[in-house]
């Protein structure tokens, strides 16, 4: 299984920015999948996360600016980013729960990043 993360650039503060990863390979269902991001210098956080039937939950700093939504036909989870935030600046990585057809046995993977930048 692989997940590609893509959308990251350089945003000016106050605008958007939506990410997505596409999971791929011996998948057999996909539990729950998440962004978490990584700025300089600062452990790996949790910013939100969707479970297979769409319960979301946010870190407190992004509740009202950030949306996590997914795709189940298409094996994808999106990050839509709204009025970002210079302290917003990290990279972003996917992370999913999957359930795999080669040993109906579930494990974790992640995305290889991509990195958002806010600009002030």
């Amino acid at each position: 299984v692989q997940l590609q993360a893509s959308g990251g650039g350089v945003v000016q503060a106050g605008g958007s920015l939506r990410l997505s990863c596409v999971a791929s390979g011996s998948i057999l269902r996909i539990n729950v999948m998440g962004w978490y991001r990584q700025a300089p210098g600062k452990q790996r956080e949790a910013v939100a996360t969707i479970s297979s039937g769409g319960s979301t939950a946010y870190i407190e700093s992004v509740k009202g600016r950030f949306t996590i939504s997914r795709d189940n036909a298409k094996n994808t989870v999106y990050l839509q980013m709204n009025s970002v935030k210079p302290e917003d600046t990290a990279v972003y990585y996917c992370h999913a729960i999957v359930a795999v057809s080669t040993d109906l046995r579930s494990y974790a993977y992640w995305g290889q990043g991509t990195l958002v930048t806010v600009s002030s």
